[in-house]
């Protein structure tokens, strides 16, 4: 017998440890994805075959599965009683639809409470080296490999907002928050020292306060800067929920055309997560 939906439903703790979200939020994401599988993939096949006769939910589990676990694509054959190529062409087939249904727009209208105010922060995640060629754009000498680097823009609640393209490791943070959409000129950013230098392009900017070897921090400063920490500590809550799944963590091993994509699925999943739906 093969693992399927149906039969991983029963379990309810064990569905949350595969997938990553719960059963109810598991049927949210199928209730919107289902009709764009049906016009956008069942809809327009004429090749000879099976015809998509797996049902979507086992697909898109298999998915969650793949990105919680970041285990092989044999493995989740073995489990699917699917050989590795049709596990991975599948998954390349969901994948645009996943994104499709997530509601992390860069063109969308802000609410009220977002544009007040937004936490900012970058992510490098560890990559397989690169071709010759490029590995030098890749080298993050912050993090001393080679790495790709996102942007995520959240509200003080923490829900994520905006992710931006991602970039090679070795593009600053200030560099890549320069390409991203201009904030509200009222909108008050809570950035780390990584970004010094914003505050002259916005001017509602809130940074820490750096110590140099002549200049140590006085006391009003420190405190300051605590403050300001536990107010950016959300983000970093929202970055720890996205490292949950296992793709979002470990070194990247799949082609870095699709990893920005990967990453606003796995955004949209911890949105859903934490209460503010897709």
């Amino acid at each position: 017998m093969s693992l399927a939906y149906k039969h991983l439903a029963r379990y309810p703790e064990v569905f949350l440890r595969v997938s990553g979200i719960t059963k109810d939020m598991f049927d949210e994401v199928i209730e919107k994805l289902k009709p764009l599988w049906d016009k956008e993939i069942k809809g327009v096949y004429k090749r000879p075959g099976r015809n998509f006769k797996m049902p979507i939910e086992d697909i898109v589990l298999m998915a969650l599965m793949y990105y919680r676990t970041y285990t092989t694509m044999i493995w989740l054959g073995f489990l699917f009683n699917l050989n590795g190529s049709t596990v991975s062409r599948l998954i390349l087939r969901v994948e645009p639809l996943l994104a499709k249904i997530m509601s992390i727009n860069k063109d969308r209208e802000l609410s009220e409470e977002e544009l007040q105010a937004c936490l900012i922060d970058a992510t490098e995640q560890k990559t397989q080296r690169p071709s010759t060629e490029d590995q030098k754009p890749f080298y993050s000498g912050k993090k001393k490999q080679h790495t790709v680097k996102t942007e995520m823009k959240t509200t003080l609640k923490g829900k994520i907002t905006n992710v931006s393209e991602s970039v090679p490791g070795s593009v600053h943070d200030y560099t890549l928050r320069k390409l991203q959409p201009v904030l509200a000129e009222d909108e008050r950013a809570y950035l780390d020292s990584g970004y010094q230098g914003f505050q002259k392009e916005h001017a509602a900017t809130e940074l820490p306060f750096k110590a140099t070897k002549t200049k140590p921090l006085d006391e009003e400063s420190k405190q300051y800067n605590t403050a300001l920490a536990r107010i950016r500590v959300k983000v970093e809550h929202v970055f720890g929920d996205i490292k949950v799944f296992g793709i979002m963590k470990n070194v990247y091993r799949n082609s870095r055309d699709t990893y920005n994509q990967k990453f606003v699925i796995v955004a949209g999943l911890v949105n859903l997560r934490n209460g503010f739906g897709i």
